[in-house]
Protein backbone atom coordinates (compact mmCIF):
# COMPACT_ATOMS: atom_id res chain seq x y z
CA UNK A 1 0.00 0.00 0.00
CA UNK A 2 1.54 3.42 -0.68
CA UNK A 3 2.55 5.66 1.92
CA UNK A 4 0.03 8.36 2.93
CA UNK A 5 1.18 11.89 1.88
CA UNK A 6 1.54 14.82 4.23
CA UNK A 7 -0.58 17.98 2.34
CA UNK A 8 2.83 19.63 1.61
CA UNK A 9 4.92 15.98 0.34
CA UNK A 10 1.23 16.13 -2.21
CA UNK A 11 2.17 19.44 -3.49
CA UNK A 12 5.93 19.16 -3.79
CA UNK A 13 5.08 15.35 -5.39
CA UNK A 14 2.32 17.30 -7.99
CA UNK A 15 4.41 19.72 -8.62
CA UNK A 16 7.50 18.17 -9.42
CA UNK A 17 5.49 15.56 -11.74
CA UNK A 18 3.91 18.72 -13.44
CA UNK A 19 6.63 21.03 -13.96
CA UNK A 20 10.05 18.83 -13.44
CA UNK A 21 10.25 18.32 -17.17
CA UNK A 22 10.28 22.47 -18.05
CA UNK A 23 12.49 23.52 -15.08
CA UNK A 24 15.04 20.41 -15.97
CA UNK A 25 15.37 21.53 -19.51
CA UNK A 26 16.01 25.08 -18.43
CA UNK A 27 18.39 23.94 -15.92
CA UNK A 28 20.48 21.74 -18.69
CA UNK A 29 20.57 24.31 -21.17
CA UNK A 30 22.54 26.46 -18.75
CA UNK A 31 24.97 24.20 -16.84
CA UNK A 32 25.08 21.73 -19.91
CA UNK A 33 24.69 18.67 -17.93
CA UNK A 34 21.58 16.15 -17.58
CA UNK A 35 23.08 14.88 -14.12
CA UNK A 36 24.12 18.06 -13.02
CA UNK A 37 20.41 19.63 -13.89
CA UNK A 38 18.64 16.58 -11.79
CA UNK A 39 21.02 17.20 -8.59
CA UNK A 40 20.01 20.67 -8.63
CA UNK A 41 16.08 20.28 -9.68
CA UNK A 42 16.01 17.18 -6.49
CA UNK A 43 17.90 20.07 -4.83
CA UNK A 44 15.08 22.51 -5.03
CA UNK A 45 12.39 20.43 -4.07
CA UNK A 46 13.73 19.27 -0.87
CA UNK A 47 13.84 22.99 -0.32
CA UNK A 48 10.95 23.36 -0.96
CA UNK A 49 10.22 20.40 1.83
CA UNK A 50 12.49 21.97 4.59
CA UNK A 51 10.41 25.66 3.80
CA UNK A 52 7.09 25.62 2.68
CA UNK A 53 5.68 23.85 5.94
CA UNK A 54 6.89 27.40 7.98
CA UNK A 55 6.52 30.10 5.00
CA UNK A 56 3.89 28.13 3.16
CA UNK A 57 3.10 27.65 -0.27
CA UNK A 58 3.86 30.00 -2.45
CA UNK A 59 1.23 31.85 -4.74
CA UNK A 60 3.12 30.63 -8.00
CA UNK A 61 4.77 27.23 -6.78
CA UNK A 62 5.58 26.46 -10.34
CA UNK A 63 7.40 29.78 -10.99
CA UNK A 64 9.07 29.65 -7.27
CA UNK A 65 10.96 26.02 -8.34
CA UNK A 66 11.81 27.67 -11.52
CA UNK A 67 13.47 30.74 -10.30
CA UNK A 68 14.82 29.18 -7.46
CA UNK A 69 16.84 25.88 -10.35
CA UNK A 70 17.55 28.94 -11.92
CA UNK A 71 19.58 30.72 -9.34
CA UNK A 72 20.91 27.02 -8.23
CA UNK A 73 22.04 26.73 -11.69
CA UNK A 74 23.78 30.27 -11.97
CA UNK A 75 25.85 29.59 -8.74
CA UNK A 76 26.99 26.38 -10.90
CA UNK A 77 28.09 28.86 -13.49
CA UNK A 78 29.90 31.14 -10.85
CA UNK A 79 31.87 28.08 -10.04
CA UNK A 80 33.25 28.10 -13.26
CA UNK A 81 34.59 31.18 -13.59
CA UNK A 82 37.61 30.29 -15.80
CA UNK A 83 35.30 29.76 -18.83
CA UNK A 84 34.76 32.97 -20.77
CA UNK A 85 31.45 31.19 -22.02
CA UNK A 86 30.33 30.69 -18.38
CA UNK A 87 30.38 34.39 -17.88
CA UNK A 88 28.49 35.15 -20.81
CA UNK A 89 25.86 33.37 -19.90
CA UNK A 90 25.62 34.23 -16.37
CA UNK A 91 25.16 37.89 -18.07
CA UNK A 92 22.59 36.22 -19.86
CA UNK A 93 20.00 34.17 -17.68
CA UNK A 94 20.87 36.47 -14.65
CA UNK A 95 18.76 39.51 -16.99
CA UNK A 96 16.25 36.81 -17.93
CA UNK A 97 15.50 35.91 -14.48
CA UNK A 98 15.29 39.71 -14.20
CA UNK A 99 12.68 39.97 -17.20
CA UNK A 100 11.46 36.96 -15.52
CA UNK A 101 10.92 38.22 -11.70
CA UNK A 102 9.14 41.77 -13.32
CA UNK A 103 5.86 39.35 -15.17
CA UNK A 104 3.09 38.23 -13.60
CA UNK A 105 2.00 35.82 -15.34
CA UNK A 106 3.48 32.43 -14.62
CA UNK A 107 3.03 30.82 -18.12
CA UNK A 108 5.61 33.24 -19.10
CA UNK A 109 8.37 32.42 -16.46
CA UNK A 110 10.35 31.17 -19.78
CA UNK A 111 9.71 34.38 -21.82
CA UNK A 112 13.55 34.93 -23.72
CA UNK A 113 14.29 31.49 -23.10
CA UNK A 114 12.92 29.70 -26.32
CA UNK A 115 11.79 26.05 -26.33
CA UNK A 116 14.08 24.47 -23.77
CA UNK A 117 11.99 21.34 -23.56
CA UNK A 118 12.12 20.76 -27.49
CA UNK A 119 15.91 21.24 -27.42
CA UNK A 120 16.21 18.49 -24.60
CA UNK A 121 14.06 16.38 -26.87
CA UNK A 122 16.27 16.78 -29.92
CA UNK A 123 19.14 15.99 -27.65
CA UNK A 124 18.25 13.02 -26.22
CA UNK A 125 17.31 11.94 -29.67
CA UNK A 126 20.71 12.10 -31.16
CA UNK A 127 21.65 9.31 -33.52
CA UNK A 128 24.36 8.58 -30.86
CA UNK A 129 22.31 6.90 -28.55
CA UNK A 130 19.99 3.84 -29.50
CA UNK A 131 16.48 4.00 -30.30
CA UNK A 132 15.15 2.15 -27.39
CA UNK A 133 17.43 4.59 -25.47
CA UNK A 134 16.94 8.03 -27.31
CA UNK A 135 12.85 7.19 -26.19
CA UNK A 136 13.50 6.56 -22.57
CA UNK A 137 15.81 9.20 -21.85
CA UNK A 138 13.72 11.76 -23.23
CA UNK A 139 10.17 10.35 -21.48
CA UNK A 140 12.56 10.40 -17.86
CA UNK A 141 13.66 13.74 -18.44
CA UNK A 142 11.27 15.62 -20.66
CA UNK A 143 7.78 14.08 -19.43
CA UNK A 144 8.88 13.86 -15.63
CA UNK A 145 8.35 9.86 -15.75
CA UNK A 146 9.47 7.67 -13.32
CA UNK A 147 11.31 4.20 -14.31
CA UNK A 148 8.80 2.45 -13.33
CA UNK A 149 6.38 4.22 -16.00
CA UNK A 150 8.40 4.04 -18.59
CA UNK A 151 8.98 0.08 -18.02
CA UNK A 152 5.26 -0.43 -18.53
CA UNK A 153 4.74 1.87 -21.87
CA UNK A 154 7.59 -0.06 -23.10
CA UNK A 155 6.21 -3.21 -21.84
CA UNK A 156 9.73 -3.88 -20.46
CA UNK A 157 11.84 -4.78 -17.61
CA UNK A 158 12.23 -2.06 -14.40
CA UNK A 159 15.86 -2.86 -13.81
CA UNK A 160 16.36 -2.85 -17.87
CA UNK A 161 14.97 0.78 -17.97
CA UNK A 162 16.64 1.92 -15.42
CA UNK A 163 20.25 0.89 -17.19
CA UNK A 164 19.24 2.16 -20.41
CA UNK A 165 18.41 5.70 -19.22
CA UNK A 166 21.77 5.78 -17.27
CA UNK A 167 23.78 4.56 -20.67
CA UNK A 168 22.12 6.73 -22.34
CA UNK A 169 23.37 9.72 -20.35
CA UNK A 170 26.83 8.34 -19.94
CA UNK A 171 27.01 7.89 -23.56
CA UNK A 172 25.76 11.55 -24.59
CA UNK A 173 28.40 13.54 -21.79
CA UNK A 174 31.05 11.32 -23.38
CA UNK A 175 30.31 12.69 -26.87
CA UNK A 176 29.74 16.00 -25.88
CA UNK A 177 26.66 16.55 -27.82
CA UNK A 178 25.45 19.95 -27.85
CA UNK A 179 22.44 21.49 -26.10
CA UNK A 180 20.45 22.29 -28.88
CA UNK A 181 17.67 21.93 -32.01
CA UNK A 182 19.89 20.39 -34.82
CA UNK A 183 20.44 21.88 -38.56
CA UNK A 184 17.79 20.73 -41.15
CA UNK A 185 20.16 18.41 -42.69
CA UNK A 186 19.96 16.16 -39.19
CA UNK A 187 16.09 17.02 -38.46
CA UNK A 188 15.03 14.07 -40.82
CA UNK A 189 17.29 11.26 -38.74
CA UNK A 190 16.01 11.99 -35.13
CA UNK A 191 12.51 12.60 -36.30
CA UNK A 192 10.77 9.40 -35.89
CA UNK A 193 12.30 9.02 -31.95
CA UNK A 194 11.21 12.55 -31.31
CA UNK A 195 7.52 11.73 -32.59
CA UNK A 196 7.59 8.36 -30.84
CA UNK A 197 8.52 10.02 -27.79
CA UNK A 198 5.84 12.79 -27.59
CA UNK A 199 3.15 10.45 -28.35
CA UNK A 200 3.93 8.27 -25.51
CA UNK A 201 4.00 11.44 -23.46
CA UNK A 202 0.67 12.06 -24.56
CA UNK A 203 -0.63 8.71 -24.02
CA UNK A 204 0.44 8.53 -20.51
CA UNK A 205 -1.46 12.04 -19.63
CA UNK A 206 -4.53 9.63 -21.47
CA UNK A 207 -4.29 7.43 -18.72
CA UNK A 208 -2.55 8.53 -16.31
CA UNK A 209 -0.98 4.78 -14.89
CA UNK A 210 -0.94 5.22 -11.51
CA UNK A 211 -3.48 7.60 -9.07
CA UNK A 212 -6.47 9.07 -8.60
CA UNK A 213 -6.71 10.61 -11.30
CA UNK A 214 -7.82 9.58 -14.79
CA UNK A 215 -6.13 12.24 -16.86
CA UNK A 216 -2.87 14.02 -16.63
CA UNK A 217 -3.45 17.37 -18.75
CA UNK A 218 -0.26 18.62 -18.08
CA UNK A 219 1.12 15.80 -20.12
CA UNK A 220 -1.24 16.44 -22.84
CA UNK A 221 -0.47 20.37 -23.08
CA UNK A 222 2.90 19.90 -23.27
CA UNK A 223 2.88 16.74 -25.77
CA UNK A 224 0.55 18.99 -28.11
CA UNK A 225 3.04 22.12 -27.82
CA UNK A 226 5.71 20.04 -28.70
CA UNK A 227 3.95 18.29 -31.56
CA UNK A 228 3.24 21.70 -32.61
CA UNK A 229 6.89 22.75 -32.84
CA UNK A 230 8.02 19.88 -34.55
CA UNK A 231 5.67 20.12 -37.36
CA UNK A 232 6.35 24.01 -37.22
CA UNK A 233 9.88 22.75 -38.08
CA UNK A 234 9.09 20.37 -40.96
CA UNK A 235 6.58 21.70 -43.15
CA UNK A 236 6.58 19.32 -45.60
CA UNK A 237 6.53 16.61 -43.63
CA UNK A 238 3.47 14.46 -43.50
CA UNK A 239 4.06 12.54 -40.32
CA UNK A 240 4.33 15.37 -37.72
CA UNK A 241 1.27 17.02 -39.04
CA UNK A 242 -0.66 13.51 -38.35
CA UNK A 243 1.01 12.99 -34.72
CA UNK A 244 -0.68 16.67 -34.25
CA UNK A 245 -3.75 15.66 -36.30
CA UNK A 246 -4.05 12.36 -33.49
CA UNK A 247 -3.44 14.41 -30.77
CA UNK A 248 -6.29 16.99 -31.10
CA UNK A 249 -8.57 14.47 -32.17
CA UNK A 250 -7.89 12.26 -28.99
CA UNK A 251 -7.64 15.49 -26.82
CA UNK A 252 -11.29 16.70 -27.96
CA UNK A 253 -12.54 13.97 -25.83
CA UNK A 254 -11.20 15.53 -22.44
CA UNK A 255 -14.62 16.58 -21.00
CA UNK A 256 -16.38 12.93 -21.49
CA UNK A 257 -13.92 10.99 -20.60
CA UNK A 258 -14.42 11.04 -17.09
CA UNK A 259 -18.14 11.06 -15.23
CA UNK A 260 -19.39 13.79 -12.56
CA UNK A 261 -17.36 11.66 -9.50
CA UNK A 262 -14.22 11.26 -11.61
CA UNK A 263 -15.47 7.65 -12.57
CA UNK A 264 -14.12 6.23 -16.48
CA UNK A 265 -16.67 6.61 -19.34
CA UNK A 266 -16.46 4.76 -22.05
CA UNK A 267 -16.09 5.93 -25.53
CA UNK A 268 -19.09 4.26 -26.37
CA UNK A 269 -20.79 5.84 -23.74
CA UNK A 270 -19.44 9.38 -23.89
CA UNK A 271 -21.75 12.92 -25.15
CA UNK A 272 -20.77 13.86 -28.11
CA UNK A 273 -22.36 16.78 -28.25
CA UNK A 274 -19.76 17.83 -25.41
CA UNK A 275 -16.86 17.16 -27.27
CA UNK A 276 -14.25 20.20 -28.16
CA UNK A 277 -15.34 21.17 -31.20
CA UNK A 278 -12.39 23.02 -32.12
CA UNK A 279 -10.19 20.28 -31.65
CA UNK A 280 -11.84 18.49 -33.46
CA UNK A 281 -12.10 21.07 -36.67
CA UNK A 282 -8.28 21.51 -36.07
CA UNK A 283 -7.46 17.91 -36.10
CA UNK A 284 -8.95 17.04 -39.21
CA UNK A 285 -8.03 20.13 -40.69
CA UNK A 286 -4.16 19.02 -39.88
CA UNK A 287 -5.11 15.08 -40.68
CA UNK A 288 -6.19 16.90 -44.69
CA UNK A 289 -3.24 18.61 -44.38
CA UNK A 290 -1.28 15.72 -43.63
CA UNK A 291 -2.62 13.20 -46.23
CA UNK A 292 -2.74 15.62 -49.04
CA UNK A 293 1.38 15.87 -48.25
CA UNK A 294 1.54 12.42 -48.52
CA UNK A 295 -0.67 12.42 -52.14
CA UNK A 296 2.23 15.46 -53.36
CA UNK A 297 5.43 13.56 -52.21
CA UNK A 298 3.92 10.14 -53.30
CA UNK A 299 4.21 8.56 -50.16
CA UNK A 300 2.04 5.53 -48.11
CA UNK A 301 0.64 7.21 -45.13
CA UNK A 302 2.77 6.55 -42.00
CA UNK A 303 1.57 5.77 -38.75
CA UNK A 304 0.93 8.68 -36.94
CA UNK A 305 -1.33 9.63 -40.07
CA UNK A 306 -3.01 6.39 -40.02
CA UNK A 307 -4.22 6.38 -36.46
CA UNK A 308 -5.01 9.70 -36.85
CA UNK A 309 -7.51 8.95 -39.41
CA UNK A 310 -9.12 5.86 -37.51
CA UNK A 311 -9.02 8.86 -34.77
CA UNK A 312 -10.92 10.98 -37.40
CA UNK A 313 -13.60 8.18 -38.21
CA UNK A 314 -15.02 8.67 -34.38
CA UNK A 315 -14.77 12.08 -34.69
CA UNK A 316 -17.05 12.09 -37.73
CA UNK A 317 -19.89 9.52 -36.13
CA UNK A 318 -22.43 11.44 -34.65
CA UNK A 319 -23.61 7.99 -32.18
CA UNK A 320 -21.32 5.43 -31.85
CA UNK A 321 -23.94 3.25 -33.37
CA UNK A 322 -22.81 5.92 -36.55
CA UNK A 323 -18.70 4.73 -36.59
CA UNK A 324 -17.56 3.19 -39.53
CA UNK A 325 -16.01 0.14 -38.34
CA UNK A 326 -14.86 -1.40 -41.37
CA UNK A 327 -12.66 1.79 -42.41
CA UNK A 328 -11.08 1.74 -38.66
CA UNK A 329 -10.67 -2.41 -38.64
CA UNK A 330 -8.64 -1.43 -42.48
CA UNK A 331 -6.82 1.22 -41.06
CA UNK A 332 -5.29 -0.86 -37.98
CA UNK A 333 -5.03 -3.82 -40.80
CA UNK A 334 -2.51 -1.01 -42.23
CA UNK A 335 -0.89 -0.13 -38.93
CA UNK A 336 -0.23 -3.22 -38.14
CA UNK A 337 1.35 -4.11 -41.51
CA UNK A 338 3.65 -1.09 -41.04
CA UNK A 339 4.78 -1.88 -36.84
CA UNK A 340 4.16 -5.47 -36.39
CA UNK A 341 2.57 -4.29 -32.57
CA UNK A 342 0.81 -6.43 -30.35
CA UNK A 343 -0.99 -3.18 -28.83
CA UNK A 344 -1.86 -2.13 -32.32
CA UNK A 345 -3.35 -5.92 -32.76
CA UNK A 346 -5.32 -5.22 -29.60
CA UNK A 347 -6.87 -2.26 -30.74
CA UNK A 348 -8.09 -3.79 -34.03
CA UNK A 349 -9.39 -6.82 -31.77
CA UNK A 350 -11.66 -3.95 -30.37
CA UNK A 351 -12.77 -2.73 -33.61
CA UNK A 352 -13.29 -6.44 -34.80
CA UNK A 353 -15.74 -6.46 -32.12
CA UNK A 354 -17.68 -4.09 -32.95
CA UNK A 355 -17.84 -5.03 -36.78
CA UNK A 356 -18.23 -8.47 -36.52
CA UNK A 357 -18.71 -9.64 -33.37
CA UNK A 358 -17.49 -10.66 -30.01
CA UNK A 359 -16.65 -14.43 -30.82
CA UNK A 360 -14.94 -13.13 -34.04
CA UNK A 361 -12.73 -10.98 -31.87
CA UNK A 362 -12.31 -13.44 -29.34
CA UNK A 363 -10.42 -15.21 -31.60
CA UNK A 364 -8.53 -12.35 -33.07
CA UNK A 365 -7.15 -11.71 -29.47
CA UNK A 366 -6.46 -14.90 -29.14
CA UNK A 367 -3.83 -15.51 -32.02
CA UNK A 368 -2.10 -12.22 -31.89
CA UNK A 369 1.32 -12.65 -32.51
CA UNK A 370 3.65 -11.83 -29.47
CA UNK A 371 0.63 -12.14 -27.19
CA UNK A 372 2.72 -13.33 -23.91
CA UNK A 373 3.92 -9.39 -24.10
CA UNK A 374 0.98 -8.18 -23.66
CA UNK A 375 0.48 -10.51 -20.27
CA UNK A 376 1.36 -8.06 -17.79
CA UNK A 377 -1.04 -5.03 -19.62
CA UNK A 378 -3.90 -4.46 -17.76
CA UNK A 379 -5.63 -3.42 -21.09
CA UNK A 380 -5.75 -6.84 -23.05
CA UNK A 381 -7.56 -8.81 -19.95
CA UNK A 382 -9.92 -5.94 -19.87
CA UNK A 383 -10.56 -6.34 -23.13
CA UNK A 384 -10.79 -10.02 -23.20
CA UNK A 385 -13.69 -9.48 -20.06
CA UNK A 386 -15.49 -7.12 -22.45
CA UNK A 387 -15.23 -10.09 -24.82
CA UNK A 388 -16.79 -12.87 -22.05
CA UNK A 389 -18.87 -10.18 -20.78
CA UNK A 390 -20.74 -10.22 -24.65
CA UNK A 391 -20.71 -13.82 -24.49
CA UNK A 392 -22.29 -14.54 -21.31
CA UNK A 393 -19.23 -16.38 -20.42
CA UNK A 394 -19.46 -14.93 -16.71
CA UNK A 395 -16.90 -16.57 -14.86
CA UNK A 396 -14.47 -16.18 -17.33
CA UNK A 397 -15.36 -12.55 -17.49
CA UNK A 398 -15.10 -12.29 -13.84
CA UNK A 399 -11.36 -13.68 -13.89
CA UNK A 400 -10.26 -11.27 -16.78
CA UNK A 401 -11.60 -8.64 -15.40
CA UNK A 402 -9.54 -9.44 -11.52
CA UNK A 403 -6.87 -9.64 -13.74
CA UNK A 404 -6.53 -6.61 -15.25
CA UNK A 405 -7.88 -4.85 -12.20
CA UNK A 406 -4.24 -6.79 -10.58
CA UNK A 407 -2.37 -5.12 -13.07
CA UNK A 408 -3.42 -0.94 -13.20
CA UNK A 409 -2.57 1.08 -10.33
CA UNK A 410 -5.29 3.71 -11.31
CA UNK A 411 -7.69 4.06 -9.06
CA UNK A 412 -10.26 5.19 -11.82
CA UNK A 413 -9.48 2.54 -13.97
CA UNK A 414 -9.92 -0.15 -10.71
CA UNK A 415 -13.45 1.18 -10.17
CA UNK A 416 -14.52 0.80 -13.41
CA UNK A 417 -13.27 -2.70 -13.22
CA UNK A 418 -14.86 -3.24 -10.30
CA UNK A 419 -18.20 -2.05 -11.69
CA UNK A 420 -17.51 -4.67 -14.71
CA UNK A 421 -17.03 -7.69 -12.13
CA UNK A 422 -19.82 -6.59 -10.27
CA UNK A 423 -22.02 -7.00 -13.17
CA UNK A 424 -20.47 -10.21 -14.35
CA UNK A 425 -21.18 -11.44 -10.86
CA UNK A 426 -24.97 -10.13 -10.89
CA UNK A 427 -25.55 -11.87 -13.91
CA UNK A 428 -24.32 -14.93 -12.75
Amino acid sequence: MPPVLRPIDRIVSELFRAESGKVLATVVRLVGSVDVAEEILQDVMLTALERWPEQGVPDKPGAWIMTAARHRALDVLRSRKTARSAEDAIAEHEELLRASAASDDETRIDTGLGDDPLRLVFTCCHPVLPREAQVALTLRLVAGLSTEDIARAFLAAEPTIAQRIVRAKRALTDAGIPYEVPGAEELPDRLPAVLEVVYLVFNEGYTARAGDSLLRIDLHVEAIRLATSVAELLPAEPEPLGLLALLELQASRHATRAGPDGELVRLADQDRSRWDAKLVARGLEHLERAEALGRSIRAAAGPYVLQAAIAACHARAARWQDTDWDAIVRGYDALLEQTGSPVVALNRVVAIAERDGAEAALGALDTIDGLALLEGYHLLHATRGELLLRLARWDDATRAFTLARSLTENERERAHLDRRIAEAGRAT
